[in-house]
């Protein structure tokens, strides 16, 4: 049981604090409720720009890192559809300086032409890195464009097209800024060997006089229920075909999303499941397989990937697959196999508890769902799945209709570049 305390600044930003003198050490995250579902068609790659320019300066602190690194710390952030989340971990009595920094960046960043081009330059260079010239580096753009047709999941975080960061212009980078990078749009959760007392003084020193931002509703389309099999097939200087079926699955607001987790981990969790065990090493279909769910808060989707083994066509891989899938669905899965999955999902969830910073973040999501306790009701919500839940959500969810399934195939005679 993690336990922690909760309040909030008059400025709309909410604090999660969760002590443990067990460790010298203290995690600080800050997690706003921007990604790249906030972006419009016409102007995405902006909250993963703005991770970038989050470090590019801002008024009184021109580099984020030797700070930290000084006072014997690390710091990092991520971006998804959902969330932008910055972190950092460092010695409990270096704490302030973290608040320090964070908060500087909230109050004021450097809005500043040479900064946004630098930071342009660097995204720009990570487009063409994974998605241009990486093998099977623009999955994501066709399988998000086959999957989503309304809903803004349709573009992956990093963008549609280099050219919506090629012309975001500082207008429209403050604009982004101080609609969603507000303390009434952020969590900060703090972890480790600290009090409430200390932590509360510290978020009303350096957070309190922070404005508001606009109070915002987000109203985004819903995506319909997908009717029709989706199939797409890509050609490209790749080493080997891989395939790729993605299926809609609930949203991380519904219980059947840790449902569909569960079947995921029946297909392919460890050298016991279904996937891996019958068309990897058994059949020898494979040379590698995997399925997983994005774990997106709207409803994402459940993927199985593949690369099929020499001399193996993508059509029979996939009708090995599909047979599989109807193998799954015809019964209920035995109650043994069910537990074996249950108890390797609960030390997981024991083991990532363990380290601060996945304390801190995972307090911070929690709450932005709705209520930080989900932390610790977890594991309860997959020990109360039965064999039936799964046999109904995988009757429901792994149809044809409900699926996209991408070909992606190497050309012949090509050596892919490095």
């Amino acid at each position: 049981m993690i336990q922690f305390e909760r309040f909030e600044l008059q400025n709309g930003l909410r604090v999660i604090v969760h002590e443990d003198d067990s460790t010298p050490m203290v995690a600080v995250n800050v997690l706003y409720n921007v990604g790249a579902r906030d972006e419009s068609p016409e102007k995405t790659g902006f909250a993963h720009l703005f991770e970038h320019l989050m470090f590019g300066g801002s008024a009184n602190v021109s580099d984020f890192d030797t700070p930290i690194q000084m006072a014997g710390g690390d710091n990092n952030a991520f971006t998804n559809n959902d969330i932008t989340n910055f972190y950092e971990v460092l010695p409990a009595e270096n704490l302030e300086t973290a608040f320090w920094l964070e908060s500087d960046r909230m109050m004021a960043l450097n809005f500043d032409e040479e900064v946004l081009e630098v930071q342009r330059k660097v995204v720009l260079e990570e487009f063409k890195e994974t998605c241009l010239n990486e093998p099977y580096g623009d999955v994501w753009h066709h399988i998000a464009d086959m999957a989503y047709k309304v809903h803004p999941y349709r573009w992956p975080t990093i963008g549609k097209v280099p050219k919506h960061v090629e012309d975001a212009t500082i207008e429209d980078v403050k604009d982004f800024f101080y609609t969603h990078y507000r303390p009434n749009n952020a969590i900060l959760s703090v972890a480790g060997n600290v009090t409430t007392a200390e932590v509360r003084r510290l978020a009303e020193k350096w957070f309190g006089e922070i404005p508001r931002g606009p109070e915002r509703k987000r109203q985004l389309p819903q995506e319909p229920p997908q009717k029709r099999f989706e199939k797409r097939i890509n050609e490209a200087n790749v080493p080997v075909d891989a395939l790729y079926l993605a299926f809609h699955m609930p949203s991380r607001y519904q219980r059947d999303y840790y449902v569909v987790d569960l079947i995921s981990d029946v297909l392919s969790n460890g050298s016991s499941s279904r996937l891996y065990r019958r068309l990897l090493k058994e059949q020898q279909l494979f040379t590698t397989i995997d399925c997983y769910v994005t774990g997106s808060i709207d409803p994402g989707l459940l993927v199985i990937e593949g690369q099929p083994a020499e001399g193996v066509s993508l059509e029979a891989a996939a009708e090995a697959i599909w047979k599989e899938l109807e193998l799954l669905k015809a019964s209920p899965i035995p109650e043994r196999e069910l537990e074996k999955l249950k108890n390797k999902v609960e030390s997981t969830l024991i083991f990532s508890e363990l380290n601060v910073v996945n304390k801190a973040m995972n307090l911070g999501f929690f709450e932005l769902l709705g209520d930080a306790d989900l932390i610790n009701q977890e594991a309860a919500l997959y020990q109360e799945i039965t064999t039936e839940d799964l046999h109904r959500a995988s009757n429901a969810i792994l149809t044809e209709e409900n699926c996209s399934e991408l070909f992606y195939k190497a050309k012949p005679g090509q050596i892919p570049s490095a």
